[in-house]
Formats: structure tokens, C-alpha cells, sequence
């Protein structure tokens, strides 16, 4: 694999980049052409893909024309001698670049991993990093990851001054260690590149101290003006009593787990709390990660019309190797539960689009904005797909990323 620093040296020495068969992380072959016509007026053209945007309610045969790393415009028929490079979509579907607002990439440090190889490389533009590290770290995490890395990576500050760079078993047992006016103010100093607060209620990381470290974090959301992301699985207290205290915009992180105090009651219906939160405006986002999404809960919750709000990965050094894999395979996984393509895309361009305030508008192919462009191919099949609790499910349908674009630079992927 391609250190970071390779990667940048590499693959942005300037211009469109195309990286070559035989390069680490690169599967499928976009054809692409060079024009030489004096009056182009774009960089990039995206030809005869089926682009998928439901932030503009778009489904149909259209070109995406970039220009100066920003979308020029998306419409049907853009001819070829407009454009510097034609990339040849046809047979492929074309999005906005994926978000995925639950990823640890601290690479190299805790159970990190490389944001530019396993989230650009397979069609992720922006990732937001939940709760790697707490207020003594940010800096370094800055400085070493986000501002070195390629993929669009904003943070989530741990209310918890270990994060996750020690593991998280007993990391916050000991609540000198939870300080919500040093996180505050450390999330303050370092916008816009932190995003959010970030706390963890696991019986096995705080003991009986999961509200107390909540009502922390939310005083260290709200002295920074953030919102605040929980991790709820298998925590000391019951649920109803910690979504009680989640405001509107704030994430329950891994809702779809099959622990003690989820989200169903004992006959499988989803706690009367939950509905009542997400009225109140309370994200819902899965981040199965290496322990924390059921496909049997996600069933019962699905055939009661609750639907994650969000779709996210929760990947790590190790799940990127299994169950989790990589954000475009969770979008296959909810499709062989019965969820529509146009709905799992929606669910990980404009809906997490609106979750964090990321500096600028993402999740839309619209002019303007920022060139983040996915390329997928849907393979057809018979496909095996694992929960956390190593369950099986097959689908017929995987999506399978062939090329992405990220502020206009083309990356193709040959793996």
C-alpha cells in the first residue's frame, strides 16, 4: 500500500490523474480520451452514465461537465470537444462522492485507518473521523491526517481525552479524563475542521458513569455550539433514559445493534422513546463496525418503516477487512434488505450532506460546487453478506466503485 505521502506525490502531481494499472488501490477501466480542441470550456466530461442525485431528484442518462474542480453543469448530450478529458460512464451509474460521517482514520495511531486508500478509493469523497481522539490530540490528528490526506476529513472531538488511540475498554472509568470545558474549548479552536462531539456509552468503556459522561458531552456540545454524536450499545443505563436528553441534530450512532437496551422491546417493536426522538429531530445512523449492527434488528426495524437516516461504516484498521469493508458494500448490505438504490444513495450523499456542517455544500452534483463524483458499477449475482454477529444475508446486487473524482482530479480504480 502507498503511504499517504506517496499517495499525494503520486497521484496529485497536477491536472486530471489518472492512476494506472498495477497501482495498489485501484477495478474497471473508464475509457478515457484526451482532447486537443482550442475551444474546450471544460476540464472533465462525464459521458452517458446514469446519474443517480436525489439531493436534485435526478435519475437518468446525463454528463457531468467539471470545470476548475467545480461542477459546470449536469445535463443530457454534452458534447465531446467541449472538454480537456471525456471519461465514458456508459453502463455505470454516477453520484455525488459518497460521505461516510462515521470512520476512524487516525492512521498508524489505535485502530486507525487510511482514509485516502479504503474511503477515496472506493468512491467516499468526505469522511467525518468519530471521536478518534480528544482535546490533548486534535492538533497532531490535523496536522497528520486532515491536512495531509486527499479525502475531505472532518473531525469529531471525544469527549473522552483518550478517544480511541489506547483502545476504549475502561477509558473513561476514570472522569478526570472527561473534561467538558477543555473539550469545548478545544473544539472551538480548531474550526472548522471539528465538527461535532463525540461520546461513547458502553457499559465496558465507563462503567455506570454512561449519563454522567453524556450530560458532559452535552455541556461541551453546547459551549461549542455542535452537535453532539452518541455511541449507545450495551450501555449501563436504559435507553429511554439517555435519548431523553438528545437534542435535535445530535446522531445515535450503531441504533441497529442486537444488545441489551436497544431500540426494540422484548417482543421486537421498536420503544415508543425511539419514535419520539426521531420526532424530536434525533439522527439515526447504523456504523455497524466490528460489533454493532444486526441484520435481525434492522429487519424488525425496516418492517416498521423506521429507516436509518444516514448509512456509515464505523470502519477501522480491521473491519476494512471484514464484515465492514468499505461504505459502497453497507450500501449493498441495505439493499438486499429490500431498500431501494435511489433511497441507500440518498442516504449517503444528500442526507449526511446535512448532518455536520462541513464549509461547503456537498452531497449534490449541482453547479457550482465542490467536483466530489462517484462512479459505480452494479455488479449482478448472488452475493454473501455478514452482520456483526456473523449472521448471513445474500443479495443479488453489488455496488463496486470503478472511479472517483474529487475536487476535479480523476482517480480510476484497478483493483
Amino acid at each position: 500500500m502507498l503511504t499517504r505521502r506517496e499517495f499525494s506525490r503520486y497521484f496529485l502531481a497536477g491536472g486530471t490523474t489518472l492512476l494506472a494499472s498495477g497501482d495498489p488501490w485501484l477495478a474497471g477501466n473508464p475509457q478515457v480520451s484526451l482532447n486537443q480542441n482550442s475551444d474546450q470550456n471544460c476540464d472533465l466530461l462525464i459521458k452517458g452514465g446514469t446519474v443517480i442525485d436525489p439531493g436534485q431528484h435526478l435519475h437518468g442518462s446525463l454528463d457531468v461537465a467539471v470545470k476548475d474542480g467545480k461542477i459546470l453543469s449536469v445535463s443530457r448530450d454534452i458534447p465531446e470537444d467541449r472538454a480537456r478529458n471525456v471519461i465514458s460512464a456508459k453502463d455505470k451509474i454516477v453520484t455525488p462522492g459518497f460521505i461516510d460521517i462515521h470512520v476512524h482514520c487516525f492512521d498508524g495511531v489505535g485502530p486507525g485507518t487510511n482514509a485516502d486508500h479504503y474511503c477515496l478509493g472506493r468512491g467516499v469523497t468526505t469522511v467525518v473521523d468519530a471521536g478518534s481522539v480528544g482535546y490533548p490530540m486534535i492538533g497532531a490528528f490535523l496536522r497528520y491526517v486532515v491536512n495531509a490526506s486527499v479525502t475531505r476529513i472532518l473531525a469529531l472531538l471525544d469527549i473522552g481525552g483518550l478517544g480511541t488511540v489506547v483502545g476504549i475498554k475502561d477509558v473513561m472509568k476514570n472522569l478526570d479524563w472527561v473534561n467538558p470545558e477543555l473539550t469545548a474549548k478545544a473544539a472551538n479552536s480548531n474550526r472548522p475542521s471539528v465538527v461535532g462531539i463525540k461520546v461513547r456509552l458502553q457499559e465496558s468503556i465507563e462503567g455506570k458513569n454512561d449519563l454522567e459522561c453524556l450530560r458532559r458531552a452535552r455541556e461541551a456540545a453546547e459551549a461549542s455550539g455542535l452537535p453532539l454524536m452518541v455511541h449507545i450499545d450495551e450501555p449501563y443505563s436504559p435507553l429511554p433514559d439517555i435519548l431523553k436528553t438528545m437534542r435535535k441534530g445530535d446522531v445515535f450512532t450503531h441504533f441497529l445493534n442486537g444488545h441489551p437496551h436497544g431500540v426494540l422491546d422484548a417482543s421486537g417493536k421498536i420503544l415508543p422513546e425511539v419514535f419520539e426522538a426521531r420526532q424530536r429531530g434525533v439522527i439515526f445512523d447504523p456504523a455497524q463496525g466490528s460489533a454493532h449492527f444486526s441484520f435481525d434488528v434492522a429487519e424488525k426495524c425496516l418492517k416498521q418503516n423506521f429507516l436509518p437516516d444516514t448509512i456509515s461504516t464505523d470502519l477501522v484498521s480491521g473491519s476494512a477487512f471484514g464484515p465492514v469493508y468499505d461504505l459502497p458494500t453497507q450500501v449493498s448490505k441495505f439493499m438486499a434488505l429490500g431498500m431501494d438504490l435511489d433511497k441507500a444513495i440518498e442516504l449517503v450523499t444528500v442526507k449526511p450532506a446535512g448532518v455536520f456542517d462541513y464549509g461547503s455544500q456537498l452531497g449534490m452534483l449541482r453547479p457550482g460546487t465542490d467536483a466530489d463524483i462517484g462512479i459505480f458499477e452494479i455488479q449482478q449475482g448472488t452475493f454473501e453478506f455478514t452482520d456483526s454477529d456473523r449472521q448471513k444475508r445474500i443479495g443479488h446486487q453489488m455496488l463496486v466503485n470503478r472511479a472517483v473524482v474529487r475536487r476535479g482530479q480523476v482517480f480510476v480504480n484497478e483493483n
